[in-house]
This record gives structure tokens, C-alpha cells and sequence, in this order.
């Protein structure tokens, strides 16, 4: 019997938790215009809020990871579990924008605990060879969150504007209570304290500038980079096919949920089957490839279904590359696992800020712009992580001799 299989309750109910952290993250978007009007809140604000979310995460991911190494898995997953539960409800009573800020910042507090904390522990219960497969499904069930978070939150705003956040924190808080009384621990805290003594003294800075000593640190640039490029993608869509091809609301919201729909279809039946198959090297560098073509592309497409067609392979590329990063960094962790799981989070973050920043600058200047600059930073990455896989053979090659 497998691993995964063995485990499967434990994925499963990890799948439960990601899956409700990030579906709340989209309730906000139909709902934060009535929340503008309401709070006579300006779209500056709006933008500040959701920087929020990225920045708080950004700040605390590798204390979380590190937090995870020492004192298990199962216990940030709760702690961050009964957090979410509070910022969903502090927004949900916000009756200004100070509180706003309060339920995003804490939300952010909350995915920062339970992002590593899930990774780990999905490494934990996995072999190396279905640790793919393990991946994929945690992936998927973030995919899906993104996907239906925002269909939820419009869904449920018409019994009230503020009962999305009412009903996220009580799930959180049912998720919490069943985490705790049926998530076994994934290992012994012990068995990571070593990890964690070596690194408890560095701050978010440190860590961040002495990465490059590690050798996944090529990993985290690509994480960083295809963050980045998504964020700098998603950001403007809505803006680029409307004023370019005149595209409806509804034209917008089929394609992007169908475009994360397949992505997450992949990650959950056959992401395993291809890492194992070509390995995580290989599939990297095709998806940053793929998706840097396409993007750029997207600057020349005409028609409907061509937009279609290529915002699929966009997406489809960005969903494989991101648990294809995860898995391969998890293999050189060793007994880091949270700790390389927070700094994955921490870079993650970093693309999230500064993607949708630099997409509106750019979208300001000119429409084509945004898309020019993520289509040649993806492909420019193509080339990177080539080369490091061309390092990383030769390397091999020689320790063989």
C-alpha cells in the first residue's frame, strides 16, 4: 500500500484547509465594490488591501517555516486555521477601513502558517516518487479555491453583503476544531529541531539575502519570477481584452474559470504521472517556456476562441509549473522542509506584490507593455533554468567518474 494512499485522510483534510484559505481570498473581489460604497472607501485603498494580504504573508513566511520545523506541522496548521477564522470575521464586522486592514493583515498572518505547514506535511506523509502526485493535489485544491472564491462570495452576498465573511470563518473554524482532533502529526517536532536551530536567528532579511547559498536558491528565483508573471498577467486581463477586443464580464470570467478549471483537473489526476515521467527539470523549463510564448502571443491573437485558446495554455503551463517548483525544492530540503517551504511562500509572496504593482505602471503607459515585460521575464527564466539543469548534469556526470 502507498504512502498516499495510507495517508489519504491526512491530504485530504489538508486539501480541506488550503482550499477555504484561498477561496476566501476571493470572496473579496465582488464583493469589495458594495464595500467601497459602504465604507466610502477609494480604489487606492482597494489596492492597499490587497498588498496587505501578500505583504503580512511576505513577513512572517519564514518564521512559519521555521516554527513548523520546531514545533510540528499539525499545530501552525491549527494555530494559522484559528486566525483565518478570526480575520474572515474582523472583516466581516469592519464598519471602516482600519478593521479592513486588520482582517487582511491577519489573513495573511494565517496563510503564512498554514502555506509551509501544508507543503511540509505533505512531504512528510509522500515517498519521493509520489511526493508529485501529493503536490499536485494540494495544488489543486489551491487552484480550486481561486476558481469558485469568487462565484461563492457573489453567491452568498445576496443574503447580505457581509455573510461571505460570516460563513468563511465559520468553516474555518469547523476546520480548525476537526484538524485538531483528527490530523495525526506528521513526524516527531523533535526530529526537526536541528533544522530549526540553524536557522533561528536569521530574521526575514537575512534569510531572503543569504538564500543564494542554497542550492534550490535558482528554485526560489523561478517561484519569484512565475508569481510575478501570473500576478502581472491575472492583474490586467480583465483591462486588456476589454479595451482590446471588447470583451463582456461574462466572456472574461468563462475564460479565466475555465483556463483554472483544467489546470486543476491536471494537478489532481495526471501532474504525478508527468514529473515522474519527465522529471521536475524538464517540465520546469517547458512551462516557463510555453507560458512566456503564449503571453506574448496574446498580443497578437484575434478572435474569441483564439484568446481562449491561448489564455488555456497560459494557465495550464503556470498551474503544473508552480507544484513542479514545490516538489523539486521539497526533494532538496531534506529535514528543512518547513523552512524551504516558507522561504517557497516568502518568494511567492514577493512576485504577488510586486507583479500587480508593476502591471498597472506599465498598463498606464501602454496596453501591450505589461504582457511584454512578463513574456520576456518568463522566457529569460526558460534560459535560466536550462542552464541550471545543464550545471546540475554535469555535476552528476562528474560525481559518477
Amino acid at each position: 500500500m502507498s504512502l498516499l494512499f495510507k495517508n489519504r485522510s491526512a491530504i485530504l483534510l489538508l486539501m480541506i484547509n488550503i482550499f477555504l484559505v484561498f477561496t476566501a481570498i476571493g470572496l473579496i473581489v465582488p464583493v469589495m465594490p458594495a464595500y467601497m460604497n459602504m465604507l466610502h472607501i477609494n480604489g487606492t485603498t482597494v489596492g492597499l488591501l490587497v498588498a496587505a494580504f501578500s505583504l503580512t504573508q511576505l513577513l512572517l513566511s519564514p518564521l512559519a517555516g521555521r516554527l513548523s520545523d520546531t514545533y510540528g506541522r499539525k499545530q501552525m496548521i491549527i494555530i494559522g486555521m484559528v486566525i483565518f477564522t478570526l480575520s474572515e470575521l474582523v472583516f466581516g464586522l469592519a464598519n471602516s477601513a482600519i478593521p479592513l486592514f486588520i482582517g487582511r493583515m491577519l489573513g495573511g498572518v494565517g496563510a503564512a502558517l498554514i502555506m509551509p505547514a501544508v507543503m511540509a506535511y505533505t512531504a512528510d506523509v509522500t515517498s519521493m516518487e509520489e511526493r508529485g502526485k501529493g503536490m499536485g493535489f494540494i495544488n489543486a485544491a489551491i487552484s480550486t479555491g481561486f476558481i469558485i472564491g469568487p462565484g461563492i462570495g457573489g453567491f452568498l452576498a445576496e443574503y447580505g453583503i457581509r455573510v461571505p465573511f460570516y460563513a468563511a470563518a465559520v468553516a474555518g473554524a469547523f476546520a480548525a476544531v476537526i484538524t485538531a482532533f483528527i490530523l495525526p502529526a506528521s513526524k516527531p517536532a523533535a526530529s526537526s529541531v536541528a533544522s530549526a536551530v540553524e536557522t533561528k536567528k536569521e530574521g526575514l532579511a537575512k534569510q531572503l539575502l543569504y538564500s543564494y547559498r542554497q542550492p534550490y536558491f535558482l528554485s526560489l528565483i523561478i517561484v519569484c519570477v512565475s508569481a510575478f508573471g501570473l500576478a502581472n498577467y491575472e492583474t490586467v486581463y480583465g483591462l486588456f481584452v476589454d479595451h482590446k477586443f471588447g470583451f463582456t464580464t461574462k466572456d472574461i470570467a468563462f475564460i479565466i474559470t475555465f483556463g483554472s478549471i483544467a489546470g486543476a483537473v491536471v494537478q489532481a489526476t495526471i501532474f504525478g504521472w508527468i514529473l515522474n515521467k519527465f522529471g521536475e527539470k524538464n517540465v520546469i523549463a517547458l512551462c516557463l517556456l510555453f507560458s512566456g510564448l503564449f503571453i506574448f502571443l496574446t498580443l497578437f491573437a484575434e478572435g474569441y476562441w483564439v484568446i481562449v485558446t491561448v489564455t488555456f495554455i497560459v494557465f495550464l503551463a503556470i498551474d503544473i509549473l508552480r507544484p513542479a517548483i514545490g516538489t523539486q525544492m521539497s526533494r532538496m530540503a531534506n529535514e528543512q522542509q518547513g523552512y524551504v517551504a516558507g522561504l517557497n511562500s516568502a518568494f511567492t509572496s514577493l512576485g504577488n506584490i510586486a507583479g500587480p504593482i508593476v502591471a498597472g505602471f506599465l498598463f498606464d503607459i501602454d496596453i501591450n507593455f505589461p504582457y511584454m515585460a512578463a513574456a520576456a521575464i518568463l522566457i529569460l527564466s526558460f534560459f535560466l533554468a536550462v542552464a541550471v539543469g545543464r550545471r546540475d548534469s554535469r555535476k552528476a556526470a562528474g560525481n559518477i567518474r
